[in-house]
């Protein structure tokens, strides 16, 4: 068989430690590497990044904030990596950071994917990511109707919020004068920036008393 019969054939295929390629099916994918951090993307089998101590520190805190707003305003659900977001119509298949899924979500949440888009993808750049997170996978959850991409860059502390306009583009969308991001899809959060760079970052405690305090001043 040859590499063009593969590729036609929707399989995707990677280097091991022998330098040979090995050749997976989607759903091979789904059975045997998305658990293991791969992603599956335009026919070919990507592992991720190895993550740094402040990728894990923020990605927990922005888990145990949303997980707290969905706790106390259930409007939707987390999923975090290794968990597959399958973009069907872009061949992709992603394992966001953290995906926000809203109940009004139209696509399907199975037990082991995202069927469609997310409502919000978060990415969380580590040093081994920047080109990824920064270009590919800003046009891909462009064109696959992710309606806000948050990229967050913690060696540079930076904070990027994109979010789908009317025609399908995303737009850079900045932050208050106070430096406080709030979106429509998550009415009352707010994301302090000038947090999310703190060292140590607050604790679960902390985190659901303000989150508390963010929805009983809502109207």
């Amino acid at each position: 068989m040859t590499d063009q019969t593969v590729s036609q054939m929707g399989y995707a295929s990677r280097p091991n430690d022998d330098g040979e390629s090995i050749r997976v099916s989607a759903e091979e994918y789904m059975e045997k590497y998305a658990h293991d951090f791969y992603e599956w993307v335009d026919g070919e089998l990507q592992k991720m990044s190895p993550i740094t101590g402040k990728h894990d520190q923020l990605s927990r805190y922005l888990s145990n904030l949303l997980d707290a707003y969905f706790a106390l305003n259930p409007i939707g659900e987390l999923r975090r990596d290794p968990f597959v977001m399958r973009l069907s119509d872009l061949d992709v298949y992603r394992e966001p950071d953290i995906q926000v899924i809203l109940n009004t979500n139209p696509g399907q949440l199975t037990e082991t994917a995202m069927i469609g888009p997310a409502d919000i993808c978060i990415e969380i750049v580590s040093p081994g990511s920047v080109e990824r997170d920064y270009g590919k996978k800003f046009q891909e959850y462009e064109k696959g109707g992710v309606k806000e991409y948050w990229l967050f860059d913690p060696i540079r502390k930076s904070a990027l919020f994109r979010r789908l306009n009317s025609t399908g583009v995303y737009e850079i969308i900045q932050p208050s004068a106070e430096d406080i991001y709030e979106t429509p899809l998550l009415p009352a959060l707010q994301i302090h920036i000038s947090t999310l760079w703190q060292d140590p970052l607050p604790s679960i405690i902390a985190i659901i008393e303000a989150v508390r305090a963010m929805l009983s001043d809502q109207p």
